[in-house]
């Protein structure tokens, strides 16, 4: 059975659009990737800023890392069968996939990246499927 997957992809959420013989599936994976946190100044509202009260920015980077590591691993779990991959997106998270997808030897599957905005589930599985003619 030959599998086409689409994915649509940014740091909160995955959405899997895969293609087989027997017809289309969408799947949906979720991060718990937070956005990275901002640090905000001395404010003569707020009192004095306490560095002991915020994870230092190198700690807050490390652990955004790791989040985003796990979240990329699960996303290649579920597409690792797939013999061609399109992957679009609206920010980095496509490349950061592509990169992982490489460490894993599977870069050679990729078959096209796409910047596009926001789109819907029914926009995805069409761009999909114009992508992959059955």
């Amino acid at each position: 059975m030959r599998t086409k997957v689409g994915l649509w992809i940014d740091h909160r959420k995955a959405i899997i659009v895969a293609c087989t013989d027997k017809g289309e599936e969408i799947g949906l994976l979720i991060s718990k990737v937070e956005k990275q946190l901002r640090r905000s100044g001395d404010s003569p509202l707020k009192g004095p800023y306490e560095s002991q009260q915020v994870p230092a920015d190198d700690s807050r980077q490390r652990t955004f890392t790791g989040h985003l590591k796990i979240y990329y691993d699960a996303v290649i779990a579920s597409i690792r069968d797939a013999e061609s991959i399109l992957i679009f997106g609206p920010g980095e998270a496509k490349d950061e996939l592509k990169q992982s997808l490489e460490k894993n030897n599977l870069g050679g599957r990729i078959v096209g990246i796409e910047t596009v905005d926001k789109m819907t589930d029914r926009q995805i599985a069409a761009k999909v499927r114009k992508y992959f003619p059955q």
